[in-house]
């Protein structure tokens, strides 16, 4: 590296460390000739071929100022918008190609947008895909909502399982027959309870003590055995 100050064609690195979470190097360099100090920023190339065919470096700064513009007015903070710029360049880098066309950044954008937020989502895809009317916008809701759809979220008004109301207590009266008193029906044995119940108020029938009736002897005659 060339010294900037002398232009002594060899420098010594004195320090090196990662930057950008480990996408550039920088480094601190000394000149063996006038001993003064600078610093370089080394990273791999990047560049991005746009539809006009012009050729620029690739520049996370710019997705994070196309992504802002989405999200204005929305309740997305910078850092989420950086994280989104960081997890497009690790997707475009990703490629292994030195260059990239500017619909591959626009792809590898639209996809963690949607997730982050679907108003910005809608507002960056009505500048990438060049909508030109409402039903374009109408398309594009009705594509995310196949998708939410098709990712199993359930219908409003159902439980975790996706039955209906009712369902769940339905089933387990079914299973436990005498939960069924709690709706209002009641079982043989319930129901001979409730008339047993009434004798001690008066009213109704007369009510059935045991199945066996002990009937008191006959005058003049022993009793049973075992009774007494």
């Amino acid at each position: 590296m060339r010294c900037p100050f002398c232009r002594y064609p060899d420098s010594r690195v004195i320090d090196s460390r990662e930057v950008d979470d480990g996408q550039a190097i920088r480094r601190r360099r000394s000149c063996p000739e006038c001993s003064r100090r600078f610093t370089t920023l080394e990273g791999s190339l990047l560049s991005v071929v746009k539809r006009s065919g012009v050729t620029e470096p690739f520049s996370r700064s710019k997705v994070i100022a196309g992504v802002t513009r989405a999200c204005q007015g929305r309740p997305v903070d910078a850092d989420a918008v950086a994280q989104l710029a960081q997890l497009v360049e690790e997707t475009v880098r990703g490629s292994g190609q030195a260059e990239v066309q500017s619909q591959d950044v626009g792809l590898a954008i639209l996809g963690p947008l949607r997730d982050l937020d679907e108003v910005a989502y809608l507002r960056f895809a009505s500048v990438y895909r060049s909508f030109s009317s409402a039903e374009d916008f109408a398309a594009e809701i009705r594509d995310m909502r196949a998708r939410t759809v098709g990712h199993g979220a359930g219908a409003p008004g159902t439980g975790a399982a996706g039955s209906a109301p009712g369902t769940a207590a339905r089933d387990q009266a079914a299973a436990d027959p005498g939960s069924s008193a709690d709706s209002g029906s009641q079982t043989p044995d319930s129901r001979a309870g409730s008339v047993r119940s009434s004798a001690g108020r008066g009213s109704g029938p007369t009510p059935i003590v045991d199945r066996l009736t002990i009937h008191p002897p006959a005058p003049g005659r022993p009793p049973p055995a075992g009774v007494g």
